[in-house]
């Protein structure tokens, strides 16, 4: 029997610097033939690395996959402050850091580690009044982005280089959805009195998905396959909770089931293999978050 659901799935790309998260939906849409093309956690321009996308139904998946943690190098360049807290804007502020030491960069380290209130990049996504952040400010007007809390929960620091009036550090930082890598570089830099913004920054993993499972958009112009199926890509990024053949089609159905003492989102998978739906339990229910497979199809 064929299965309607042999094209959806997740593709995860690494992503070049130079083009936008749009800017690969786009060619993703003409690689997989199909207008059913979405992808979970923007990436910046200047950004390369993890970009989770999904096809087809995959689509439906990625709203579940937004709320994942997620890992990035990256490389703040102490100094400078620029209009986009990274380096394709204009430097607005200079100020010379080579008398900065290693010990009071790993002190403010130390207290951007943790549940931090952080205000997200001006230019950024964020919407403010119905319109894109980013928008407003390059229409001229002044942006007031609220303070909202992260989770910071490893901010590690790799190599600090110091080459005239600049230091670079290198880090590696595991954070709560919703963290702008450019505001922990603009705040360690606001600190340490010098100013910081961003000159590299890589995402290596979103969730349950990593490099070692990205392809270029060369490799997908030579084969354009799915990385994992929604059945896999289900599995991988929740635990399984194993259902009955009666429990599969009820959930399929979008009914619920009995509670039985579980704790977050699972991933419901019939004997087959197949998933039918993420479930989570709701007061005195198991109710389904989202049914991968409806009984409609």
């Amino acid at each position: 029997m064929n299965d309607p659901l042999a094209t959806s799935g997740i593709v995860v790309v690494d992503k070049p610097a130079g083009m936008t998260s749009h800017d690969v939906v786009a060619r993703l849409r003409r690689l997989f033939g199909t207008r059913k093309v979405g992808h979970a956690g923007t990436l910046d321009p200047m950004a390369t690395g993890v970009l989770v996308a999904g096809i087809e139904r995959g689509t439906k998946l990625l709203a579940h996959l937004v709320a994942e943690d997620k890992v990035y190098e990256t490389t703040i360049r102490l100094g400078a402050s620029t209009t986009t807290d990274d380096a394709e804007g204009e430097i607005v502020d200079k100020h010379e850091a080579s008398g900065v030491t290693d010990e009071a960069i790993r002190a403010e380290v130390a207290k951007l580690t943790g549940t931090i209130m952080q205000v997200p990049s001006k230019v950024s996504a964020i919407k403010i009044g119905g319109r894109r952040a980013h928008e407003l400010v390059r229409a001229g007007e002044e942006v007031d982005i609220p303070a909202r809390e992260v989770t910071i929960h490893a901010f590690e620091l790799g190599e600090i280089r110091r080459g005239g009036d600049y230091v670079d550090v290198d880090a590696r930082v595991h954070c709560s959805s919703g963290t702008y890598i450019r505001s922990l570089g603009r705040d360690l830099g606001a600190a340490l009195g010098v100013g910081g913004h961003l000159i590299a920054l890589r995402r290596s993993r979103v969730g349950s998905f990593s490099l070692t499972d990205a392809r270029t958009l060369e490799q997908l112009e030579d084969s354009a396959e799915l990385s994992l199926n929604l059945d896999e890509a289900l599995v991988r990024a929740w635990p399984v909770l194993d259902v009955t053949a009666e429990e599969y089609d009820a959930l399929a159905m979008g009914k619920w089931l009995e509670p039985r003492g579980l704790e977050d989102v699972h991933a419901a998978v019939g004997a087959d293999g197949r998933a039918v739906a993420l479930v989570k339990e709701k007061g005195k229910r198991l109710a389904t978050v989202f049914v991968a497979r409806p009984s409609t199809l």
